[in-house]
């Protein structure tokens, strides 16, 4: 990570870390940047220009990011096409579509409103290289070096959210394969970008659903909602009234699902789910998929039971990505719900991916729980530790001897028969705390004894 980039972009607490000001620079940084790698040997002109898409979710914070990012790429050189609110595949998707330079999203995904963040997609839909990333920062710090326009080489900013919405829509809709799903769904927007297109996506495929938490009013979006918050969504399913429920997140790339009973079906069920049908449609490329380190250890038996590979990344859908497109597999994901179907997009969909086990669902003749119940779970707890002191009291905490030590402790105590995982949040100022045991109790008795080490430290 470096000064300004995090795992996932530049995030910050908006107005504080991450204001307009900054993000001013960042336009312009960015700009210059796509200029050069474009064409060194000229700066922008009238008829040259790189092309930015930008899409934001619903935070009260991104009028003014927008607004000033936008001012920032227009001010040296580069034109700017303003999505509005829309979830950041679609960001992903467009940008790749229209061949446009890059694509951003201001959004702090399924954080609570008060922060906010600043991600970026390459002309491909992919994540910027690290000598990108380095180069922007250098020119955030330094802004003698970015082009300044003025009269005609001034960028200019273009609207069409109604178009471009429904573009990711149509598309969304063509990977629907299956026919129409019979049984009523239930459907959490996290008052997030997926209020934008979920109606309008699930009204074209003749559904009868749902829809709760689809009303942003610029602070509650991911407040006890959403894929993060899933209590009320589970209430809704135990009235019997429906037979599957969708959670997104705040800028919807992730999905978990809620069974017809009130279960939660996470990431690494989705994945099982999708592997085992896109083996059996012989579409699971190199009979392999990919999860995290933090993924369940049910996920090695089941890929061993089901005759496929199972690989594990770092955490981080970018970290799937790469290491799927090195073992050259079309399938991956995270726990959390963000899932990677590479044969359409370059990240994580949650609404695509909510399509796709819907089109399982239906083919099936099931139940949510008839189509989950065989994908074997360990017990897993993955409580936090909140650091108050910054990157120094993180990097205190986790290169302490003594956390090693107890670690180790746990460790040998689970006799084989589970495992432990401690890292830093790439998003937020916590550390995650990951445990599998034989038992959800034995599980959290770990847990507590390793966050009870890091509190003394």
């Amino acid at each position: 990570m470096g000064k300004y980039f995090g795992t996932d972009g530049i995030r910050g607490i908006a107005g504080e870390a991450l204001d307009a000001e900054l993000a001013i620079k960042i336009g312009r940084a960015v700009a210059t940047v796509l200029i050069q790698a474009g064409d060194q040997a000229k700066p922008p002109t009238a008829d040259y220009r790189p092309r930015v898409m930008i899409g934001r979710d619903t935070r009260i914070s991104c009028d003014m990011l927008e607004s000033a990012l936008s001012a920032g790429l227009c001010s040296a050189g580069a034109d700017v096409t303003l999505l509005g609110v829309l979830p950041t595949p679609a960001v992903a998707y467009l940008t790749t579509k229209t061949e446009s330079d890059m694509g951003i999203v201001i959004s702090a995904s399924h954080n609570t409103f008060e922060h906010n963040g600043i991600k970026f997609f390459g002309s491909g839909g992919s994540k910027l290289g690290d000598t990108f990333e380095e180069y922007i920062e250098q020119l955030i710090d330094d802004d003698t070096k970015v082009y300044k326009m003025t009269g005609g080489d001034i960028g200019r900013i273009s609207r069409d959210h109604v178009e471009w919405t429904n573009e990711y829509v149509k598309f969304l809709v063509s990977a629907s394969t299956a026919g129409r799903y019979n049984g009523r769904i239930a459907i959490d927007c996290a008052n997030g970008a997926a209020s934008e297109t979920a109606r309008l996506l699930f009204r074209q495929l003749h559904a009868e659903f749902e829809v709760i938490a689809d009303e942003p009013d610029g602070v509650n979006i991911n407040i006890e909602c959403g894929s993060t918050h899933l209590n009320y969504l589970k209430d809704m399913m135990k009235t019997g009234r429906f037979g599957i429920g969708i959670a997104f997140d705040g800028d919807a790339d992730r999905c978990l699902i809620v069974d017809e009973k009130g279960n939660t079906v996470d990431g690494d069920m989705i994945l099982a789910v999708m592997a085992r049908e896109m083996k059996e449609s012989e579409t699971l490329r190199g009979n392999a998929f990919v999860g995290t380190i933090v993924s369940n250890a049910g996920m090695d038996i089941f890929a061993r039971d089901n005759g496929f590979t199972f690989h594990r990344s770092d955490v981080g859908d970018w970290n799937v990505l790469e290491l799927m497109h090195k073992l050259n597999c079309n399938l991956g994901g995270e726990s959390s719900g963000h899932i990677i179907f590479a044969d359409h997009i370059t990240c994580g969909d949650g609404q695509l991916t909510a399509l796709k086990f819907l089109n399982v669902l239906t083919a099936s003749g099931k139940t949510v729980s008839e189509l989950v119940k065989d994908i074997p779970r360990l017990p897993q707890v993955m409580p936090s530790f909140k650091l108050t002191g910054g990157i120094k009291q993180r990097d205190r905490i986790l290169s302490h001897p003594k956390l090693a030590e107890e670690i180790k402790k746990q460790e040998a105590s689970l006799k084989g028969k589970g495992r432990i995982n401690v890292r830093p949040s790439g998003t937020e100022a916590i550390i995650r705390v990951l445990v599998e045991a034989k038992t959800e109790a034995l599980s959290k008795k770990i847990a507590q004894q390793i966050l009870d080490t890091m509190e003394l430290l």
